[in-house]
């Protein structure tokens, strides 16, 4: 983690006290991602009155980094190495611990059932990796200024996946499950799919149980329908 220890200070202002600069925090393991927001962020230093920049480079360090600073703006991605998509729960943790903080997710996943889980998670904002950087200059922006953001294009698939319905029922996914349904509808078997998510192939069976049960199908014929549906919307088929 690199991180420079910033002094104590209060999370609110009263009035007449003047604001304090504001401190954020990036999490990825990527280093060329985590550079180049960074830069991105020094950029708005001035504009947006940001103080110090701290980053890490995985959950765990990202997670005491912000348990330790409580930084006021946390740019967060959702992969880490071979945990698909746990940086949903750190965003979980970091919200529960801290209702305030302004989180963007910073992703390469533009699956709007993904977007939906990182906002329900607590993400004000959620950003993807190849956006301009004009975008992720609006994006941080306006998450720092304590409002929500998305790009036109995910917050419309966004909509229409909750008025279809497929919102409340996905959203009981987990993230392992969402990485699994995702893979059948694109016609990966069992062992594949094992193969692929570097797990047993009895943790494949239990999770489409498990999938069965919370999305009321019976069978897996049925479940792949589900998942090959979900994957019609997210093309815009």
């Amino acid at each position: 983690m690199r991180a420079v220890a910033r002094s104590t200070r209060p999370r609110r202002e009263g009035a007449g006290e003047a604001k304090s600069p504001a401190h954020v925090l990036l999490i990825d393991d990527h280093p060329v991602v985590l550079s180049g927001f960074r830069r991105v962020v020094e950029d708005l230093a001035d504009d947006l009155d940001i103080g110090q920049i701290h980053e890490a480079t995985d959950i765990v360090s990202g997670y005491r980094a912000f348990h330790k600073l409580r930084p006021d703006v946390v740019v967060a991605d959702l992969s880490f190495q071979d945990r698909e998509l746990s940086g949903l729960s750190l965003i979980r943790r970091m919200r529960a611990l801290e209702p305030e903080v302004r989180i963007l997710a910073f992703s390469m996943h533009d699956d709007p059932v993904v977007v939906s889980r990182a906002l329900e998670c607590g993400a004000l904002g959620y950003a993807l990796k190849d956006a301009p950087t004009f975008t992720l200059i609006e994006a941080f922006k306006t998450v720092q200024a304590g409002r929500g953001y998305l790009e036109h294009r995910l917050a419309t698939s966004v909509a229409m996946l909750n008025m279809r319905g497929h919102g409340p029922t996905l959203g009981t996914l987990n993230a392992r499950e969402l990485q699994i349904l995702s893979l059948l509808s694109k016609g990966k078997s069992y062992r594949v799919i094992a193969d692929n998510l570097s797990v047993s192939y009895r943790t494949v069976i239990s999770a489409c149980s498990s999938m069965r049960q919370k999305l009321g199908v019976r069978t897996l014929a049925e479940l792949i329908h589900v998942a090959v549906s979900r994957h019609k919307l997210d093309a815009g088929a």
